[in-house]
């Protein structure tokens, strides 16, 4: 079985990825020792504005506070699909039983 580590930018993944003996590298990650090492390059994904939810919303009236979406959505950041592509199919391998977060706490 593998683990996923997922780092915040490339650098770093490559850093973590040289230290733990990962030194395969292939298309968005590092591999080897057990490990799948790859990264985010910032946010991928971020929560829908409320006008998302309702057109009603776009202007925010103090009337319709608090807006409160159940279930809450989220939207893929502008131009980071190749990379949240790359960790939904890495996170999605079969051999992959653990996924670690070494990104930033924020």
């Amino acid at each position: 079985m593998s683990k996923l580590i997922i780092a915040e930018k490339p650098s770093v993944a490559k850093s973590i990825a040289s230290a733990l003996g990962a030194s395969s590298r292939a298309d968005g990650f590092y591999e080897g020792s057990g490990l799948l090492v790859s990264w985010c390059v910032g946010h991928l994904v971020s929560p829908m504005d409320a006008g998302g939810y309702d057109e009603r919303f776009k202007k925010w009236r103090y009337d319709d506070l608090p807006i409160l979406p159940e279930p809450f959505r989220y939207v893929l950041a502008p131009g980071k699909e190749d990379a949240f592509e790359n960790l939904r199919a890495l996170m999605n391998r079969p051999d992959v039983d653990t996924i670690v977060n070494a990104c930033d706490a924020g």
